[in-house]
């Protein structure tokens, strides 16, 4: 998988994920109007504006960028319809050739834990393996320790997932515990130490560990010391954009090659529409409102290009 992240930067020269965690207020009128004729004020109807929305925005993007991430959040609070919408929507961006990495923030302990590892591992009945979720990666909490960890790095090793564990998060209090003081250094460090070490076995061939971690662009100091600390470990980076970080604060958490992070942005790309001028507001636009999110991407690549 790491491998795999690594080339399609490389082909796309451009290290953004486009998140995808589509709310109600961000739809166009012209899809809600269409779902709410057909399937009414139903869940399903959200579900099907979300499906419709993510594939529009799909089809402007894929060619710029290596990965997407769904925040499973944003469709499981529509029940089985938004879950739906959510495999549909990996179903789709897969065949376009992009890598998922699925926002789940998952973590528990044994059984508990094995179950959510089905993310990345699949499940097994009667001796045939099903791949359901067909993510490449997702985002794990690592607060349980190894006890909550190992049932994810199998899958790393022996069927080339990955995981992003989150060391150090792009939120205002995410100083409350992660720059807890212990033992003369944050909390946060000694997370990432413990990833370096989770990720040792699970190595790809170009450097990277299958072992990411999360580290948000909006705590520029720690994150160039954290690549300081981690040289074999890939960032996935949140906190850019809608939440103030820019290309600027993370030239310090690219590697030598200019690579080694992937950066997260959300809001500022699947909602650009509604910032961007060039565009007719939400009351009044069309199937164009997509191309503000095209427009949003080339804009980032070219801000994370200055940074290099």
């Amino acid at each position: 998988m790491i491998d795999c992240l690594l080339e399609k930067i490389k082909e796309t020269k451009n290290p953004t994920v486009v998140g995808l965690d589509p709310s109600y207020a961000m739809i166009p009128k012209y899809i809600k109007e269409e779902m709410l004729e057909r399937y009414g004020k139903t869940p399903k109807a959200v579900a099907q504006m979300f499906l419709t929305f993510n594939k529009a925005i799909i089809d402007q993007v894929w060619d710029l960028i290596p990965a997407v991430k769904p925040q499973i959040a944003m469709y499981e609070r529509y029940g089985l319809d938004g879950i739906s919408a959510y495999m549909e929507t990996i179903e789709y961006a897969k065949e376009k050739g992009l890598i998922i990495i699925g926002d789940i923030k998952r973590g528990d302990i044994s059984s508990t834990a094995e179950a959510y590892a089905a993310h990345i591992n699949g499940v097994e009945i009667e001796g045939e393996t099903f791949d359901l979720w067909k993510e490449d990666s997702i985002t794990v909490n690592p607060y349980f320790g190894i006890d909550g960890i190992k049932p994810f790095l199998e899958p790393c090793i022996k069927k080339d997932k990955g995981i992003f564990i989150l060391v150090k998060t792009s939120n205002p209090g995410s100083g409350e515990l992660q720059d807890r003081m212990i033992d003369g250094e944050p909390l946060y460090c000694r997370v990432a130490d413990l990833v370096t070490k989770w990720g040792e076995e699970a190595m790809g061939t170009m450097g990277y560990s299958k072992v990411g971690a999360v580290v948000g662009a909006t705590h520029k100091e720690q994150g160039i010391a954290l690549r300081k600390r981690m040289p074999h470990t890939f960032f996935l980076v949140p906190g850019y954009g809608a939440q103030g970080g820019t290309g600027a604060d993370l030239k310090g958490y690219f590697d030598k090659d200019g690579l080694g992070i992937i950066v997260n942005s959300s809001r500022g790309i699947i909602a650009a529409y509604q910032k961007d001028d060039n565009f007719a507001d939400a009351e009044t636009i069309g199937a164009e409102f997509a191309e503000a999110s095209r427009k949003a991407v080339i804009n980032m690549k070219q801000d994370l290009e200055r940074a290099l």
